[in-house]
C-alpha cells in the first residue's frame, strides 16, 4: 500500500492510497469462489458454473463490493500510520489505475490547542448567600402560587384581577376579530402589550375606555409592530387576590410532616441554598467559557461546524413535524446558528484537550453525590437515584455533566479569580 498526504489548507488534508491490482484480484476471486457455491446460472447445475461464466456476471458487482471493503481496511491504516486523526469521516473518491485500486481520501484534522496562556486568564467568581429576607420573598411567592380571586367593590388596582371584553383597530383595519370577549387580565403580569395593563388601573365594574397605544417595534405580528392602535375596553369584574395563611395545612402542602413554620423555613432555604450553588457554579462556568474562547484561539474544522448546526436545528425541526409544518418553511438560515456553533464546538476542543494533557478522571463518587444532590428535591429521592444508575444514557449525560464541572475547577485554580459579591436575586435572575 502507497500512501502520499497533501496539505491543502491549515487543517484540510488530501490522502492519495494506491494498491497493487494482485491484492485487488485475490479478494475478488476469493468472492467469486464463495458466490459460485450458490450461484444458480442457466444451463447449469447449481454451484457448477464455471468461474469465468460467475466472472462475467457478478465481476463488476463484486468488484465493487471489494472496492469498498478495501477502503475500509485500508483507510484507518492508512491514517494510522500517517499519524493522522480525522474530525469528520472522509470524502472519498475512487481514481483511475492502470494497474492496481487507488482513492482520495480528503478530509479536516483536528487543529493544535496551545495551552500555554491558561495562567493568564483572568475570571470573576460570584459569590453570594442566602438571606432570611430572601426566604421570606420566596415563601411569599409559594403563598402567591396558591393565591384564590375574590370580587372587589371598588377602583381597579395593580395587582387585580379584571375580566374585560375588548377590541382593537390599527390603520382602520379591527385585528381582534370582532369583540374577544370575558378576557382576565392581570394588572401588572406584563402578559399584554407594554402600556395595556397601565390603562386599566382606576376603573370599576361596568367602566367603558378607549386608549391608544403603540405595539412594540419588535412584535411578533408583522403587520402590528411599531403601529398605534386604539382600543375599546368594557369591564366585566374586579376581583382582589387573597394569599393563604402559612397554617399547618399550607405547609403540609409543601411535604413537611410536621406543619412548624421552622421546618418550613428551613426546608425553603435548604431548597434556596441548593439553588444557589447551582447557580454559582454555572455563573463561574460561563466566565470561564468567555474567558477561553476569547484568549484561546483555535482553527475549527468545518466539518464540526456544520454537525453542531443541524444538532442546534433539530428541536426545531423536530417541533416542525409535530406541528405537521414544511422543514423549508421554518426559515432557519443555518447564519442564525454559526456563532454559536463554533463557540460550543470550540470550547468542547479546548475543554477535551485541558482534559487530555492533565489527565483529569472523572470522579465516581461526586458522579454519586451529584445525582443525590438533584435526587433531594423529589419526594422519594432513593427511586431517583436507581433510576439514574439503571440507564446507561442517563448516567452518561451526568458523567458528562460532572467531568465538565471537574475541568472548571482545574481552572478556577490555575486563573486569576477575583471575587463579586451578589445578592441572591441578582445570581439567580430574580426580582427583587
Amino acid at each position: 500500500m502507497q500512501v502520499s498526504v497533501e496539505k491543502t489548507s491549515e487543517l484540510s488534508r488530501k490522502m492519495t492510497v494506491s494498491l497493487p491490482e494482485d491484492v485487488v484480484q485475490e479478494k475478488m476471486t476469493e468472492r467469486l469462489k464463495s458466490l459460485a457455491r450458490d450461484a444458480k446460472v442457466d444451463g447449469f447445475r447449481p454451484g457448477k458454473a464455471p468461474q469465468q461464466v460467475i466472472k462475467k456476471l457478478y465481476g463488476e458487482r463484486v468488484r465493487q463490493e471489494v472496492a469498498g471493503d478495501l477502503i475500509q481496511t485500508t483507510l484507518s491504516k492508512a491514517l494510522q500510520d500517517q499519524n493522522l486523526k480525522p474530525a469528520g469521516y472522509p470524502q472519498i473518491q475512487l481514481t483511475e489505475e492502470v494497474n492496481g485500486f487507488g482513492y482520495i481520501a480528503e478530509f479536516e484534522v483536528y487543529p493544535e490547542i496551545a495551552l500555554d496562556n491558561i495562567g493568564q486568564l483572568e475570571v470573576i467568581k460570584p459569590i453570594s448567600s442566602v438571606q432570611e429576607s430572601d426566604v421570606d420573598g420566596m415563601i411569599l411567592k409559594l403563598r402567591e402560587q396558591r393565591k384564590t380571586w375574590e370580587v372587589a367593590d371598588r377602583l381597579s388596582q395593580k395587582s387585580d384581577r379584571v375580566t374585560i371584553t375588548f377590541s382593537g383597530v390599527s390603520d382602520g383595519e379591527n385585528f381582534t376579530d370582532g369583540k374577544v370577549e370575558n378576557y382576565q387580565v392581570e394588572i401588572g403580569s406584563k402578559r399584554m402589550i407594554p402600556g395595556f395593563e397601565d390603562q386599566l388601573i382606576g376603573l370599576k365594574a361596568g367602566d367603558n375606555k378607549t386608549f391608544e397605544i403603540a405595539f412594540p417595534e419588535k412584535y411578533g405580528n408583522e403587520k402590528l409592530a411599531g403601529k398605534l392602535a386604539q382600543f375599546d375596553v368594557e369591564v366585566s369584574s374586579i376581583e382582589e387576590s387573597i394569599l393563604p395563611e402559612i397554617d399547618a395545612d399550607f405547609i403540609k402542602a409543601y411535604g413537611i410532616e410536621d406543619g412548624s413554620e421552622a421546618s418550613f423555613r428551613q426546608d425553603v432555604k435548604e431548597n434556596m441554598q441548593r439553588e444557589l450553588e447551582r447557580a454559582l457554579r454555572g455563573k463561574l462556568k460561563n466566565s470561564l467559557m468567555d474567558a477561553l474562547y476569547e484568549k484561546i484561539k483555535i482553527n475549527i474544522p468545518n466539518v464540526l461546524v456544520d454537525q453542531e448546526i443541524e444538532s442546534l436545528m433539530q428541536p426545531y425541526i423536530e417541533n416542525a413535524k409535530k406541528r405537521k409544518l414544511k422543514i423549508e418553511d421554518l426559515n432557519l438560515p443555518r447564519d442564525n446558528f454559526e456563532d454559536q456553533a463554533k463557540r460550543r464546538v470550540a470550547l468542547g476542543l479546548i475543554l477535551g484537550e485541558i482534559i487530555r494533557k492533565n489527565d483529569i478522571k472523572l470522579d465516581a463518587e461526586k458522579v454519586r453525590s451529584t445525582i443525590e444532590d438533584m435526587a433531594k428535591s423529589y419526594e422519594r429521592p432513593a427511586d431517583v437515584v436507581n433510576w439514574y444508575y439503571s440507564d446507561e444514557s442517563r448516567l452518561a449525560d451526568v458523567q458528562q455533566l460532572v467531568l465538565e464541572d471537574q475541568t472548571v475547577e482545574w481552572l478556577a485554580s490555575q486563573v486569576k479569580v477575583s471575587e463579586q459579591e451578589l445578592a441572591f436575586s441578582d445570581v439567580l435572575g430574580q426580582e427583587g
